[in-house]
């Protein structure tokens, strides 16, 4: 087993996403996780944004428990976040709202009878 220290570069397999950050398999005894807090300084709306399952990723070592095998990881001070951060626009369509405004009373209509029928 390999002795990690704070500041060691890592690469391990992402094998899980949570809300609250990402889990790397960095060999075969070693888990980390790379905590929400420490994927960007800008705000992290969405964990999977940054990584998806199987991709394979480098990490810093910020801490390591022996005991328990495992690794605090971060990627948000080499820059990896904004090189690989997915970035998703949504367009607004000419006729704006007006088709949301169309189908809203038929939507109050309809949630109306489904409320009397309970």
């Amino acid at each position: 087993m390999k002795n990690y220290k704070v500041g060691d570069i890592v690469k391990g397999k992402v094998t899980g996403i949570e809300d609250y950050g990402i889990f790397l398999l960095v060999d075969n005894e070693i888990t980390g996780l790379i905590h929400i807090s420490e994927i960007s300084d800008s705000f992290v709306r969405n964990v999977a944004d940054y990584a998806g399952i199987g991709e394979i990723i480098k990490a810093k070592v910020i801490e390591y428990d022996e005991i328990n095998k495992r690794l605090k990881l971060s990627i948000k001070n080499d820059n990896y976040g904004k090189k690989n951060k997915k970035n998703v626009f949504i367009k607004e369509t000419p006729s704006g709202f007006s088709s949301l405004s169309k189908q809203l009373d038929i939507w109050i209509e309809n949630k109306e009878i489904e409320m009397s029928k309970k």
